[in-house]
């Protein structure tokens, strides 16, 4: 006997293996389905950029990976940037106006002229352990490119930061000439926050912070170091 519902069958199956397929994603869609206005997606890379630099290292910081990051294609960083020094020094610029407000805020605090240094020591640090790729991008400075303009005016308004507040002087520093002495206070102070920072964020601290009196913290210990070299400092700073 002749099976009448073998001809449904038979359609349903060419019905089905005659349904297209959904094509292939191609390479470059996702940029597509994000759509960055021009100035957004060039701050959306620099967004991008930094959390693969806090999560990945420098050494993990490409242009290819801070793409996939953004969820854009590889060629929209070069586009932006033009190649990987570009963008860390954009990055590295951001992390310095950053930083530059973070001791000011702290610089500007109540209190003595040492209550005001102990508190920009304190912002230099945290800043630091807060920001730890950032940071560390920030003093490679042979990765970064100082001939564009928004790293030089950050790094040198930093400097300018730190000179006026270790020199007490008042207002941006600048270009000025210095006296040996204020030069000697400028590299005395910078030499031993940023050493110690670097010893902290590397974990070289631990012993040290082990043998000492109970209680003490790695906060206690750089106010105990600046408090030693206060006599040394010149009046008011």
């Amino acid at each position: 006997m002749t099976n009448k519902t073998e001809p449904v069958r038979a359609r349903s199956r060419r019905t089905a293996t005659a349904t297209p397929r959904p094509a292939r994603r191609r390479a470059g869609a996702a940029e597509a389905a994000t759509p960055y206005h021009h100035g957004a997606l060039r701050d959306a890379l620099l967004e991008a950029a930094e959390r693969v630099l806090e999560r990945d290292g420098l050494a993990g910081l490409t242009l290819r990976a801070v793409a996939r990051e953004a969820g854009v294609s590889h060629a929209a960083p070069t586009h932006h940037f033009k190649d990987l020094t570009g963008l860390v020094s954009e990055l590295a610029a951001i992390g310095f106006r950053r930083f530059n407000a973070a001791m000011k805020a702290a610089g500007e605090q109540a209190g003595t002229p040492l209550d005001r240094a102990m508190a920009r020591a304190r912002a230099y640090v945290a800043y630091a352990q807060a920001n730890p790729g950032m940071y560390g991008l920030m003093f490679r400075t042979e990765r970064l490119d100082y001939s564009r303009p928004s790293l030089n005016e950050a790094a040198e308004a930093s400097f300018a930061g730190l000179a006026g507040s270790v020199a007490a002087r008042e207002g941006q520093v600048g270009n000025e000439e210095l006296s040996l002495d204020q030069s000697a206070a400028i590299a005395r102070a910078w030499s031993l926050v940023h050493g110690y920072t670097m010893l902290l964020l590397e974990g070289r601290l631990a012993d040290i912070l082990r043998r000492s009196p109970p209680g003490t913290t790695a906060e206690s210990l750089l106010e105990a170091m600046l408090r030693a070299t206060v006599p040394k400092l010149p009046p008011g700073a």
